[in-house]
C-alpha cells in the first residue's frame, strides 16, 4: 500500500511540474515582440550577453526609465536590460550614464569617449505603405524630432505627380550614421508607427570582400598588393564559358 501511495505521489509531481513548465513556456511564447533593443554600448549583442551580469545598474542609471530588466513575458532572456522605442526612447544622455554604470563593460565604455554619435543600438526603418509622406500629406515629426536632424534623419523632396502641385517631403534614413535611438518611432503620428527601429542585424547587408569600392582611395589600396595573375586561369575561363555549346 505504502509503494502504491508513493506511486501515485510520484505521478501527481510529475504532471504537476509538466503543467507548470508548459504554463511557462506558452507565457514566454506569447511574448508580442519577436525582437528587441539593447543598451546603448551593446551592438556587439553576443559580446554584451556574455559580459551581462543582470545586475540593473543601467537600469538604474537611466534618468528617463528607458530601460527595462525582462521578465517572462518579454523576448530576451530574464533579466536582460532592453527597451521598447514606442514607449519609452533612449534620449542620448550626452554623459551616457547607462554605460558609465556598467561595472563589466558588458555595456562598451569607449563610447564614453567617442560620443553618443558613435552608438550603434538599431538602424530607422521606413514603412513606405503607411507613411502619411507617401501619400503626399505633410508630415515631418520624425525628422524634427532626430536628434541627429538632416545627418542620420533626412527629408527628400520629390515632385508629386497626382497632383502635379505638391512636393512629397519623404523621410530618408542614413544606416551609417542613425544610431537607433527610437525618438522618430515614438513621435511617429500613425496607429501603428509607419517608422521603426530594428536591430541593425535584422536590416543591414554585408558587402563581398572582393568588391572594390573605386571612388573610395582606402579602400583601393587593397588592391596594391594583389597579383591578379594568381587568380585568373584563361583556360578555366574558356571552359566555362563553352559549357553546354554543341557548335
Amino acid at each position: 500500500m505504502k509503494k502504491r501511495r508513493e506511486f501515485f505521489s510520484f505521478i501527481f509531481k510529475g504532471a504537476c511540474l509538466c503543467t507548470a513548465g508548459g504554463f511557462l513556456a506558452s507565457i514566454k511564447l506569447k511574448a508580442k515582440d519577436d525582437y528587441y533593443l539593447l543598451p546603448p554600448g551593446a551592438e556587439d549583442k553576443e559580446r554584451f550577453l556574455s559580459k551581462c551580469i543582470r545586475c540593473g545598474l543601467c537600469v538604474k542609471a537611466c534618468p528617463w526609465d528607458t530601460l527595462k530588466l525582462a521578465d517572462l513575458l518579454d523576448k530576451p532572456k530574464t533579466g536582460t536590460p532592453f527597451f521598447k522605442a514606442r514607449e519609452i526612447p533612449c534620449h542620448l544622455c550626452e554623459d551616457i550614464p547607462c554605460i558609465k554604470e556598467c561595472p563589466t563593460d558588458a555595456l562598451d565604455k569607449k563610447h564614453l569617449d567617442q560620443g553618443i554619435q558613435s552608438l550603434k543600438m538599431g538602424v530607422a526603418v521606413v514603412d513606405s505603405s503607411a507613411c502619411i509622406a507617401f501619400w503626399g500629406l505633410q508630415c515631418d515629426a520624425c525628422q524634427r524630432a532626430c536628434p541627429l536632424i538632416d545627418k542620420a534623419l533626412k527629408l527628400e523632396y520629390k515632385r508629386n505627380e497626382r497632383t502635379a502641385k505638391h512636393a512629397f517631403l519623404i523621410p530618408v534614413v542614413d544606416n551609417d550614421i542613425c544610431v537607433g535611438c527610437g525618438i522618430c518611432e515614438k513621435v511617429c503620428i500613425t496607429q501603428t508607427p509607419s517608422i521603426r527601429i530594428l536591430p541593425r542585424e535584422f536590416i543591414l547587408g554585408k558587402d563581398s570582400n572582393h568588391y572594390v569600392k573605386g571612388w573610395d582611395k582606402n579602400d583601393e589600396k587593397r588592391l596594391d598588393n594583389i597579383n591578379p595573375s594568381k587568380h585568373f586561369n584563361a583556360k578555366k575561363a574558356q571552359d566555362y564559358l563553352n559549357e553546354g555549346d554543341n557548335l
